[in-house]
């Protein structure tokens, strides 16, 4: 897989078509993928993000990182990812680096087991709770082409009105 310039890699907005895309599973576990997935990481450092999926960057394979912690090196990297025994649920509102200025109203499960490979394709299993485990939910969606504005209700969608008109006047394309 060709990787883009990882120094001009910067963080893709709503309505970006890439966002919209389910990815491909990543099949060779080499070299670049580390580069990429550390770029990742201070791009979503630099925003202040918890969580950020490859096609986040433009790059549409299943890959993402998280952390929810300051710490440095406390940042994980998920590639391939599969999420089950979801369990419990919760509504919070969240947002998406990819969508500036929007907030939605999710209802995710409060605990998720994920299984995914690191970055020398070893399996990992872990199991996540709360917030967690709506990040990896949050993820998922990217990796499978869906957005937190997928699912506004009528109060979301007044509510980020104005936002999602501003980033389709910033950024071009049609609204959702």
């Amino acid at each position: 897989m060709k990787l883009p310039n990882l120094k001009s890699l910067r963080i893709v907005c709503y309505p970006d078509p890439v966002l919209k895309r389910k990815c491909d599973p990543v099949e060779e576990f080499e070299r670049g993928l580390r580069d990429l997935a550390e770029r990742m990481i201070q791009l979503m450092r630099q925003a202040q993000g918890v969580g950020l999926a490859a096609p986040q960057v433009g790059v549409p394979i299943r890959l993402f990182v998280f952390s929810l912690s300051e710490e440095p090196g406390s940042e994980q990297v998920c590639m391939n990812p599969t999420l089950s025994g979801l369990d419990g649920a919760d509504e919070k509102e969240e947002g998406c680096l990819s969508i500036p200025g929007a907030m939605v109203t999710m209802r995710r499960a409060t605990k998720a087991v994920m299984d995914a490979f690191d970055l020398t394709g070893q399996p990992i299993q872990r199991v996540g709770h709360d917030l967690e485990a709506r990040v990896w939910q949050h993820e998922m969606d990217h990796l499978d082409g869906r957005l937190i504005i997928d699912n506004m209700s009528a109060t979301d969608e007044i509510g980020n009105r104005r936002a999602i008109k501003q980033l389709v006047a910033d950024y071009g394309g049609p609204q959702r």
